[in-house]
């Protein structure tokens, strides 16, 4: 199902200029309805974290939809909820498209058993890029191979119900964009229509799917929004722990100052909503000198991804 979404969401560059406070109506894409039952999706690892979320947005859409666990806990949850667990094999070898939903660490050794049993022209779905960019996925010329990761809904978005604002994290109620890698296919491509429409479903509501190559997906997170935006999400939080247990400002205070003053610190330096007054910018340079290195940047070289990448797949090096 598609709806048309009126929000100050900051979706592109290329759809609105940095000091626009709103964007153009946007189409929205959700589950229900979404798809066509002569489509069969498989998760793989439906009963975990991602997998429970992928498979709500799947059992609204009228795909037909596979679920594969191997916990038992897993198989447990996901009969709770009505839905038939499919042996994996079956459910593989039945699918148009697969979404591995499984930690990264193991997403190598399940793609060994699971990419011989699929059907040729399926695509293989994962959920982060991190595995893809490291080399660990089984290799076959006929399948399609596709990373997609959600946004989250945007800081930015404008929420207008109690369930948009509950959803922090996307795939409910809060419309969020999906950046996805689908490489060696045209854009105009029947792989490419089918890919969208089933990342769009898993992630829904969707306002777009941009596409990218697996590296930049991989310089997207983790290294732009884990190494620096999750980074200094923690460090707020060391900050205000250490304003209020450290110095002593009584804690409602210290949180009130800090969380308006994090919404207008985004708002000015992403969007330039408003200028920084004189003295903020001399505070903000004594704050650079004394907390950023110099050589920050080196975060973005080939050879710090590929160390971080390694270091969070528990791997000696990446393959590519």
């Amino acid at each position: 199902m598609t709806d048309t979404l009126h929000s100050a969401n900051d979706s592109s560059a290329t759809e609105t200029s940095a000091t626009e406070t709103t964007a153009p109506e946007t189409s929205v894409t959700y589950a229900d309805g979404q798809g066509s039952a002569d489509i069969t999706v498989a998760v793989i690892g439906a009963g975990g974290k991602m997998g429970q979320r992928v498979s709500n947005n799947l059992a609204k859409s009228s795909y037909t939809a596979l679920y594969s666990e191997a916990s038992p806990a897993g198989v447990e949850l996901i009969e709770s909820l009505g839905r038939t667990v499919t042996p994996t094999e079956e459910a593989v070898a039945n699918a148009d498209v697969v979404i591995l939903a499984v930690p990264d660490v193991v997403l190598g050794r399940v793609s060994e058993s699971v990419v011989p049993a699929m059907k040729s022209g399926a695509i293989i779905l994962t959920l982060d890029p991190a595995a893809a960019y490291a080399g660990l996925l089984a290799s076959r010329d006929d399948i399609h191979y596709a990373v997609a990761h959600p946004c989250h809904p945007s800081v930015f978005l404008e929420r207008t119900t109690k369930e948009e604002w509950a959803d922090t994290f996307g795939g409910v109620a809060a419309p969020q964009e999906v950046i996805a890698a689908l490489e060696g296919v045209d854009e105009s491509s029947p792989v490419r229509e089918l890919a969208t429409g089933v990342i769009s479903t898993i992630y829904a509501p969707v306002i777009a799917v941009h596409y990218v190559t697996v590296k930049q997906l991989a310089v997207l997170e983790p290294t732009l929004v884990e190494t620096i935006a999750c980074m200094i999400g923690a460090f707020l939080k060391e900050a205000l722990e250490e304003t209020v247990d450290g110095v002593g400002v009584p804690y409602e205070a210290a949180r009130a100052m800090l969380y308006g003053h994090t919404w207008i610190a985004l708002t000015n330096g992403l969007r330039g909503s408003n200028p920084f007054s004189d003295a903020c910018h001399i505070a903000m340079d004594y704050g650079r000198e004394s907390i950023v290195k110099d050589d920050w940047k080196k975060i973005f070289d080939d050879s710090q991804l590929d160390s971080v990448i390694a270091r969070m797949l528990k791997i000696d090096a990446v393959r590519r």
